[in-house]
């Protein structure tokens, strides 16, 4: 009976590569993916989306949970304090590794916590104004801005969104006072333009979209590339001399800093293999967003790019948040 025992476990040894144990193969169990935001917005429709396509390279689950708060600062602090095993990843966006850090003294994370696994996608930013206002396009409404002097007024979804950066460097491109009102959310801002107690907004297309078709906004210039096929008749901001506008929001997923990278290379493979699913690429572009295939070096610097932007708008605009 001993040797037979012996035989069995030299077996089940030959079985498992040198060095190796069952419970270090990776991944041998499903995977969390932290979204910093509520379910329903962009990042948490993305997420889900990218979540489901990696299943199948990854050979395991990946399952969202949405840890909303402060901006996405609480949901991203925890992404930079999980255990550093691949078990647990993050979404990482525009918001969270570029603005934020802009435009806050103090964040309960840094930089440095974080590794990148790859960008995800991109989606173009717009800019929208009530529609009753006496001006057909660009040009009549920065005239419109300086003929009412402080009177125009633009939403934000808060102190230091994007929306909140936008419009001061609209102010400082365009040499327009508007005055600035901070929201708590996109939703509250994007109603009162309607209403016509703020005359513009800044915001991601997804959702200033079907307020445009429907003529309850009209758009005045988008931070695409190219003029959008949905929305043909409007100029990007390239076009109308308003360069330093073409932000666009990036989404992408990252980890703890200390995961091993053997984990981060197999984690990028999954999600390069996820994003070349012509299925994934038209389920985003529904979502306005473009996929935007690469390596963790391509997202590192598309982060860096990004936040060097963002610090400068937020100096030349003095927002610093305590």
């Amino acid at each position: 009976m001993p040797h037979r025992r012996s035989f069995l476990a030299g077996l089940v040894a030959s079985l498992i590569a040198p060095g190796v144990r069952a419970q270090d193969i990776y991944p041998s169990r499903a995977v969390t993916l932290i979204v910093p935001f509520a379910p329903g917005g962009s990042t948490d429709v993305i997420a889900r989306i990218v979540a489901e396509a990696m299943r199948a390279p990854l050979g395991q689950a990946v399952i969202v949970d949405n840890r909303a708060g402060a901006g996405g600062s609480v949901g991203t602090a925890i992404i930079a304090r999980v255990r550093a095993d691949g078990y647990t990843i993050g979404m990482g966006t525009a918001s969270t590794l570029a603005i934020n850090p802009a435009a806050y003294a103090k964040l309960p994370y840094d930089m440095d916590d974080f590794a990148p696994v790859g960008a995800i996608a991109e989606v173009p930013n717009i800019m929208s104004i009530n529609p009753g206002l006496p001006v057909n396009d660009m040009a009549e409404f920065i005239a419109y801005a300086k003929a009412g002097s402080g009177q125009v007024a633009y939403g934000s979804s808060g102190n230091g969104s994007v929306s909140h950066l936008m419009g001061e460097q609209f102010k400082l491109a365009t040499g327009t006072n508007l005055l600035h009102v901070p929201y708590r959310g996109v939703g509250p801002a994007l109603n009162d333009v309607i209403a016509g107690q703020i005359q513009v907004m800044f915001d991601n297309l997804p959702t200033s979209l079907p307020l445009v078709q429907a003529g309850k906004l009209k758009a005045l210039g988008v931070s695409s590339k190219q003029r959008l096929a949905v929305l043909p008749d409007v100029p990007t901001f390239a076009e109308l001399k308003l360069g330093d506008l073409d932000w666009t929001a990036f989404f992408g997923l990252i980890v703890p800093a200390p995961t091993p990278q053997p984990v981060v290379a197999q984690l990028n493979a999954a999600l390069q293999s996820a994003l070349a699913d012509p299925a994934l690429a038209e389920r985003l572009k529904a979502q306005q967003a473009t996929v935007m295939p690469g390596t963790p070096a391509d997202f590192a610097a598309l982060i860096a790019r990004e936040a060097a932007r963002m610090r400068r708008a937020a100096q030349a605009a003095n927002i610093h948040i305590e």
